[in-house]
């Protein structure tokens, strides 16, 4: 029986894919005539691509049919795609590769919880795929977080109890998700925004082995 789950996001806590979604979103926009700035692309973290579809609209102040929205979602993924399609190891983040290959020396379940819906092939993409038991992303979830659902799924794959579960996130919806779960939540990022997670870093690169063993035991 393995100790604890380790449940990591993708976006902005192993790679930083971010950017290349506020690209493909930011180009829609000035295709639909109007700017979008990276203050109003934090609005989109951790969210469905549906949901920032309906914002981005929202901001723009412009109605849309069904056809037209199914168009436009199609599109910003199109545009996206073309970006990640030059994604290579380089891109993972400062020292989450460490924490991985520690926690698979460790024999600990490790899962993917992402609302993105090319979460597998962005960590083939970057090699990191070996390392996860479980992929729950876009894909297999009907409820975007703060609704807990990504979450229970990836403890239920890999047959662990939620409260032995350990969830990074850089986004607020996450957090909330995670703590709704009831499993421990640590935020990646800014802890004025994350302010609601257990524990918080600004990136992997603060976190010592030290504390991966006591989440480990404790």
């Amino acid at each position: 029986m393995k100790d604890k789950a380790f449940i990591f996001d993708l976006d902005g806590v192993i790679v930083d894919t971010a950017k290349y979604h506020y690209l493909a979103w930011k180009k829609l926009a000035n295709e639909l005539g109007f700017e979008f700035t990276e203050e109003q692309n934090e609005m989109f973290k951790g969210v469905s691509r549906k949901r920032c579809l309906e914002i981005l609209l929202d901001l723009g102040n412009i109605e849309a049919s069904q056809e037209q929205f199914d168009r436009w979602m199609v599109e910003k993924n199109e545009d996206y795609l073309t970006y990640i399609e030059k994604m290579d190891e380089s891109e993972i983040l400062p020292k989450v590769k460490k924490v991985l290959k520690y926690l698979k020396k460790k024999d600990q379940s490790i899962a993917l919880g992402s609302a993105s819906k090319n979460a597998q092939p962005i960590l083939e993409k970057v090699g990191l795929l070996p390392y996860f038991e479980s992929i729950v992303d876009g894909n297999s979830v009907t409820k975007a977080k703060p609704d807990p659902e990504v979450f229970l799924i990836a403890a239920k794959d890999l047959k662990m109890k939620p409260e032995d579960c350990i969830v990074f996130e850089d986004s607020v919806a996450g957090i909330q998700a995670a703590n709704i779960a009831n499993m421990v939540s640590i935020g990646i990022g800014d802890e004025k925004v994350l302010h609601e997670a257990d524990y918080n870093f600004k990136d992997f690169t603060e976190m010592k082995k030290k504390f991966i063993k006591k989440l480990i035991k404790e």
